[in-house]
């Protein structure tokens, strides 16, 4: 009798420390619905992250260069900031070795392709590109300089600007009747309706050596075009 009344007196005091054990011992179920809920949380973040982050593209002009960060001023004269790392690539077209965010410049022209964060409003940038944009000329003759192989060219805006004929200069003429052809410096004449596509002289505002001339013959310079060398403002 007594033997069965101290079994009992175990079993009451010591079933608490007991049945925890085989509570906590998870199902098979269990663990796929923790698995399953774990997932839907990382897919939910992930796709949170996806939202907040776009690839993109940008041009402008260097303001501040760090080890770490590029401030540069794009097109539309806003102020972007760009960080980079160790999977940042740079390149430049002048670059005759290995090149570097040492070697960006303040007032270098760059493009930049990298992943934005619309929440910080800044790009992480995968590829930095030291770029020269072509600038166009669109005016009249005002002189030609066949010694040096250079033109005067007037433009509606009243400025002179010279350009540079090299031997990289590819010139076209367009006429009614033969169109759009290949042609030559000699045959540019004063007074002639021309644009010129160039690279800008880094020491000479006023200066650009052309990459592309197309003139027109058949159809005058704009009544806003002065080619008088003396009345033009430089």
């Amino acid at each position: 009798m007594m033997k069965k009344i101290f079994i009992l007196f175990l079993i009451s005091h010591f079933s608490f420390l007991i049945s925890p054990v085989f509570a906590a011992t998870p199902t098979p179920q269990d663990v796929t619905a923790e698995i399953r809920d774990q997932l839907i949380t990382n897919i939910a973040s992930r796709v949170a992250q996806l939202k907040l982050v776009e690839k993109r593209g940008i041009i402008g002009k260097v303001s501040d260069v760090t080890n770490t960060q590029i401030t540069i001023t794009d097109l539309q004269n806003n102020t972007r900031f760009v960080d980079v790392d160790e999977l940042t690539k740079f390149s430049s077209p002048n670059a005759k070795g290995a090149f570097g965010i040492s070697d960006i410049t303040k007032d270098a022209t760059v493009g930049i392709l990298g992943l934005y964060n619309k929440e910080s409003r800044r790009i992480l940038a995968r590829f930095v590109n030291v770029i020269t944009i072509p600038i166009i000329i669109h005016g009249g003759v005002s002189a030609i300089d066949s010694e040096n192989f250079s033109l005067n060219i007037a433009t509606e805006e009243g400025k002179q600007m010279t350009a540079d004929v090299e031997n990289l200069t590819r010139t076209y003429s367009y006429t009614q009747k033969d169109g759009y052809i290949r042609s030559g410096f000699s045959k540019i004449k004063v007074n002639f309706n021309i644009i010129v596509i160039g690279v800008l002289d880094k020491k000479d505002a006023g200066r650009l050596t052309a990459t592309r001339i197309i003139f027109f013959p058949e159809i005058p310079s704009s009544p806003k075009v002065n080619t008088s060398l003396e009345k033009v403002q430089k």
